[in-house]
């Protein structure tokens, strides 16, 4: 047996014995009613016009004192009581029979008017203890109704009752029809209450289960409303808001607690319900001042058969949701086809070019060397040769680009040097003419730092990303940093930080997502592939590139590259 099935028996144990506590406590209130009603009675018939044998007034309030106390006591050790109730129960019940068989005996025995109220405990049993509680209240009213019965056969009773039974008969057979009868009342009595407090058990326990059901499920059914990631609203037939969840909030902004109440056209004005309930879409302004893509719809709700017949406008549950994350995937899904049919494009015609280029790189570069040795007077030729091999060697690497994005190659992973990787990338483009003698690389990271990726593939990254920086640096002050370092990623992974930063004026923020997509470029030489690839690359190695601004205001590209687990 599970922990919280113990928990759900304690608390029904407890459940129940709080019922019959209150239960107990009532019937005691009752008792108190009761015999104050009956002090009432015997005061009324005091007058001599009416033949009814009524107690004494000293007796009376004695009687009234004795149950009056004995109550009180009763109710306040009831309240501090931890023991079983259901004994307590049969205890009051007991009492109560005797404070009956008291009441009879001193008001006339046989001729009591008071006779009836036997009835109390034997109902009050049956109904609070059913099987048992009405039955024991029979037995103990028979036992003691046949002992009052009893002595007055045998003339022990009160004085002041001689005048009223001296004449009774003390035939035994009048005294045992007057026990018989009784007895068989007070028993019938109590099995009929018994099966009234039976059913009356049983109904509880079954509201008790129903009431316990739907808390339940009002909770789970609350729980499911205020966390559900999509916002939802209802609203009645005048189209005030009847309630909204959390995600409303999350959503727009608006505290659910203030939108109640609220017509929906004053809250979202942009909102219209007249129309099909295909998928809607709205701009919404946050007090903020920010603007989001809100898609809703909406359903009507029909509560009954009165509501569906009736004129009046039907409530309604609105759904919506956050969709400017959708569009703009859909955007990119839009853009991602372009750009694949682009690719293939321009994989067939950078084939193409090929060739050709090399014939004409190859041609010029003989005419080069033909004009170099001719004297001055074929300088001007030279020039133009070698303005032709220039840019046959751009169109030639443009057209790499071109290759390398339509058709990335699978990333061969080992162990190297980021340091030797680096040098090698500077030796590179230090021999090209273009390159600033004032650029200045700064390598802020040990020699032994190692990645795991494509050695060929990072060599064509920081090639890009160190040009790159030099673009946009200050002519003759080209600062380009480079840090590495080892950290654990999101996912506890052990992985190698990159950055790459320079001195230049950095990049607006609504531009840091634009330089990664293919084609963009704010330089009029640049193809806008450079950076594209490189977050290509990127991605091969499982690694992720991030830009944002550095310490002094330049841009500062941080690439992370996981290491493998084994």
């Amino acid at each position: 047996m599970d922990l919280s099935t113990l928990i759900g028996r304690a608390r029904n144990a407890f459940s129940i014995n709080q019922i019959l506590r209150n239960q107990l406590l009532w019937m005691m209130a009752l008792r108190i009613v009761l015999y104050t009603l009956l002090l009432a009675i015997s005061y009324f018939f005091r007058s001599a016009q009416y033949d009814v044998i009524v107690l004494p007034p000293n007796l009376l309030i004695l009687l009234l004192l004795l149950v009056f106390l004995t109550t009180i006591l009763s109710a306040f050790f009831l309240l501090i009581y931890d023991g079983n109730l259901r004994k307590f129960g049969f205890l009051q019940n007991l009492l109560d029979t005797f404070f009956v068989a008291l009441l009879v005996f001193f008001s006339g025995s046989s001729r009591s008017i008071f006779t009836s109220v036997f009835f109390f405990p034997i109902v009050a049993g049956g109904l609070l203890l059913p099987r048992k509680g009405g039955l024991v209240a029979a037995a103990s009213a028979t036992l003691l109704y046949g002992t009052v019965l009893f002595l007055e056969a045998y003339g022990l009773y009160p004085e002041y009752l001689r005048e009223y039974l001296w004449e009774a008969s003390p035939n035994p057979m009048v005294i045992f029809n007057h026990f018989s009868v009784q007895g068989l009342t007070f028993f019938l009595a109590a099995i009929l209450s018994a099966l009234f407090g039976l059913r009356l058990q049983k109904t509880e326990n079954a509201l008790t289960d129903s009431i316990k059901n739907f808390d339940r499920l009002a909770i789970l059914y609350k729980q499911i409303f205020d966390n559900i990631s999509t916002g939802i609203i209802t609203i009645d037939a005048n189209t005030l808001i009847t309630s909204a969840n959390n995600a409303i909030e999350k959503i727009t902004g608006l505290p659910p607690a203030n939108l109640i109440g609220q017509k929906l056209q004053t809250a979202f004005p942009s909102f219209d319900l007249s129309g099909d309930n295909n998928r809607l879409t709205s701009d919404f302004l946050k007090n903020d001042g920010s603007r989001v893509r809100i898609g809703y719809s909406h359903i009507n709700i029909q509560h009954s058969e009165t509501e569906r017949s009736s004129q009046e406008p039907p409530h309604k549950i609105i759904t919506l949701k956050d969709i400017s994350e959708i569009e703009k995937l859909e955007r990119q899904l839009r853009q991602n086809e372009k750009l694949a049919a682009i690719g293939m494009m321009s994989a067939s015609i950078a084939h193409d070019f090929r060739n050709p280029l090399t014939a004409i790189s190859g041609s010029a570069q003989v005419l080069a060397n033909e004009f170099s040795s001719g004297g001055s007077e074929n300088y001007s030729n030279f020039q133009l040769t070698t303005i032709i091999l220039r840019e046959s060697s751009r169109l030639t690497e443009t057209i790499g680009d071109f290759l390398r994005f339509s058709r990335p190659e699978i990333a061969n992973c080992n162990w190297f040097s980021l340091r030797g990787c680096i040098e090698e990338v500077l030796q590179v483009c230090k021999a090209d003419p273009a390159w600033p003698e004032s650029a200045q690389i700064f390598c802020n990271f040990n020699r032994t730092v190692d990645i795991w990726a494509d050695e060929k593939e990072m060599f064509t990254v920081f090639t890009h990303l160190i040009l790159n920086g030099l673009a946009f640096c200050p002519p003759g002050k080209e600062r380009i940093t480079i840090q590495a370092r080892e950290i654990k990623n999101k996912d506890f992974q052990e992985a190698i930080e990159i950055s790459i930063e320079d001195n230049g004026p950095g990049i607006a923020e609504n531009k840091r997502e634009q330089i990664f997509e293919p084609f963009f470029t704010t330089r009029p030489e640049g193809t806008g592939l450079g950076l594209a690839i490189v977050k290509q690359t990127i991605i091969e190695h499982q690694g992720v590139i991030d830009v944002n601004c550095g310490e002094n205001g330049g841009a500062i590209f941080t690439i992370t590259l996981p290491c493998p687990n084994n």
